[in-house]
């Protein structure tokens, strides 16, 4: 199967008049078709900083990238406003973390998907609004035809989010982008959305790539885990290599910070530190001053990121 995506020694930094900030520090991987990659770390670690270039959705005006986006073949980082406004929606959608804030207020959840679905397919105002509704009911939505009518403010946290999924899936696109779509949910509407997310994927055999914090959702709907830190990946490995045999002592950390079944009155191993400053990324290896592993070669250099086993990299010296 050929990649959809492949990104490859990703540069992202901010530049601003008091500080530059170095977002993503050379991040490099592959997706395929119908594959879900879930990318996994603390806050600020780069994760929706990697996915939002995908769709260049960062200010030009201070934004610097260096590296390689390509998509099905198309070059990204090197597209016009015009390319990249037919690449947004059309072949690649993404869905954020709060829709509240992602969909306009003064307009309704009909109106939004039928723009989009009138922008990038050409149908008339009349098969665009008959396609918003059958999105509608794709997502489980009941009363879609009220829904359709109804502004943001006026549909609950779980509805917004599945709205905010059939907006994204509106003109079938080959690349889903998830970033933290569940984060503001309740447990219950979270597991729902997961499931929505995942049928859906498989239905329609979208390459996604979904960004989070939470372990338990990144095993939940991801094929392969890729785990970030200080704007690189440490890890990339299959799943079920991840959970059971991580080799990062990043990885190690974070799922043993986890809580799970069986772990009534025992203490959590939390990560001592606090991630870098990435205005002043660190030489070397930027894990080693949180790392109970360190030795001084750690800090020599920056270690690449090396394939341990099949389909299992890791970037560490040891």
């Amino acid at each position: 199967m050929s990649d959809l995506l492949q990104v490859r020694d990703l540069h992202v930094t901010f530049v601003t008049p008091d500080r530059t900030v170095h977002a993503v520090n050379g991040v490099s991987f592959d997706l395929k078709r119908g594959e879900t990659l879930g990318i996994l770390g603390e806050s600020g670690s780069g994760k929706s900083v990697t996915l939002r270039s995908i769709l260049r959705l960062h200010p030009e005006h201070r934004t610097r990238w260096s590296g390689s986006i390509k998509l099905g073949g198309d070059e990204v980082l090197e597209m016009g406003s015009r390319a990249l406004s037919d690449l947004r929606g059309q072949r690649v959608a993404m869905i954020f973390q709060e829709p509240a804030t992602a969909f306009d207020p003064v307009f309704t959840i009909g109106q939004q998907i039928a723009e989009t679905v009138r922008r990038h397919t050409g149908k008339s105002d009349r098969d665009a609004w008959k396609r918003a509704r059958e999105l509608l009911e794709m997502v489980r939505i009941p009363s879609p035809e009220q829904r359709l009518k109804a502004y943001p403010h006026e549909m609950s946290g779980g509805m917004r989010q599945r709205a905010m999924i059939a907006l994204a899936l509106s003109c079938n696109p080959s690349l889903l982008l998830a970033d933290e779509p569940t984060t503001a949910l309740d447990a219950t509407v979270q597991i729902q959305v997961l499931l929505l997310i995942r049928e859906l994927q498989r239905e329609f055999d979208l390459g996604v790539i979904f960004v989070t914090h939470d372990i338990g959702v990144a095993v939940e709907v991801s094929d392969r885990i890729g785990v970030m830190y200080a704007g690189k990946l440490v890890e990339l490995a299959p799943v079920e290599r991840m959970v059971d045999a991580p080799q990062h002592p990043y990885s190690r950390g974070l799922l043993a910070s986890t809580v799970h079944d069986g772990m009534r009155g025992q203490r959590l191993e939390a990560i001592p530190g606090a991630p870098p400053d990435l205005a002043e990324v660190p030489s070397g290896c930027s894990f080693a001053p949180r790392c109970k592993f360190a030795r001084p070669d750690c800090t020599a250099s920056v270690p690449s990121l090396r394939e341990v086993e099949a389909a299992h990299a890791v970037r560490c010296v040891l």
